[in-house]
């Protein structure tokens, strides 16, 4: 691929703006960490250029090198051409300002179970520091399971997914937060291989869950990301007829399930019509997030 030097571009400032132009002329999907083109193309810049990602207008005006200017042009070339999600071109996402390593292995973080873990799920759970385990299935990169560590100082969690390659990314992230004296990864198809003899205060969730037609309509960003870690079935409730089968037996009493459906609501309550959990908001997300006692799980 070759970059056009564009030697017209000489200051931070020039590059954001020629990165939301490119951004917004190539209709490229946003989600993956930033949900509008200026953003995206002030993380991209300042990532090339080794800037912290958080300190944009100190650096506006200053002048770029000509190598400087090929590694941004370089960068939101490959955003546009090949529909990559910006994590992956950098290798980081960022998740309630924790940085995660990722590549194409893991799908991106940016589950909004994350928000909830900020507060120790309150008020559904009432002391933190009494939590002595949790589960994250689905686990993926790691990375609720690392912030479920740091919710809970005095718990022990464990992350489980069926993707060894997800695993290696998980252990990854979990060692650069120095936790793998209380995080334990375990390979396992939901629960069927999950042997570790513990009861969970909480278990947390975000399963596979996008329904077929939906998977069919996937924008190309999201169809870097691994299919085993999205696609749900027809109505996208395969795996969490599983999940809610089977969750009764791993939690301790009055423990709680919180799950991830994304947009798929419509599909949860029409697969399980005898239920009634409690919806739960976030900042960005509305519908998205419900919690189930292991008591309405069991009846």
């Amino acid at each position: 691929m070759t970059i056009s030097d564009h030697p017209e571009l000489t200051t931070v400032r020039d590059l954001v703006r020629y990165g939301v132009s490119r951004l917004h002329a190539a209709e490229v999907t946003f989600g993956h960490g930033s949900d509008n083109a200026w953003d995206e193309a002030v993380y991209l810049v300042l990532h090339a250029l080794h800037l912290p990602p958080d300190t944009l207008d100190p650096f506006l005006d200053a002048r770029v090198l000509a190598e400087e200017r090929q590694r941004v042009l370089g960068l939101l070339e490959r955003r546009v051409q090949e529909r990559l999600p910006a994590p992956y071109l950098t290798n980081e996402a960022w998740l309630r300002g924790h940085r995660f390593y990722v590549d194409n292995r893991v799908i991106v973080p940016r589950s909004p179970i994350a928000e909830l873990l900020d507060d120790g799920l309150s008020p559904w759970l009432n002391d933190p520091e009494t939590v002595e385990n949790v589960l994250d299935m689905c686990t993926g990169s790691g990375c609720l399971a690392v912030l479920s560590a740091l919710a809970f100082p005095f718990a022990h969690v464990d992350g489980v997914d069926i993707s060894s390659s997800a695993l290696e990314v998980a252990m990854h992230n979990v060692g650069a937060y120095n936790l793998h004296d209380r995080v334990g990864l375990h390979l396992s198809d939901l629960f069927d291989k999950l042997n570790t003899g513990r009861l969970y205060d909480v278990i947390i969730c975000n399963p596979p869950y996008v329904n077929a037609g939906s998977m069919d309509a996937l924008p190309a960003e999201y169809r870097h990301e691994p299919e085993l870690a999205l696609a749900g079935g027809d109505d996208g409730m395969d795996l969490v007829r599983r999940i809610l089968r089977d969750a009764p037996r791993y939690l301790k009493p009055q423990g709680i399930l919180v799950l991830e459906i994304g947009h798929e609501r419509s599909h949860f309550e029409a697969a399980f019509p005898d239920l009634t959990p409690v919806w739960l908001d976030s900042s960005e997300a509305s519908d998205q997030l419900l919690l189930l006692t292991r008591e309405q799980l069991a009846s």
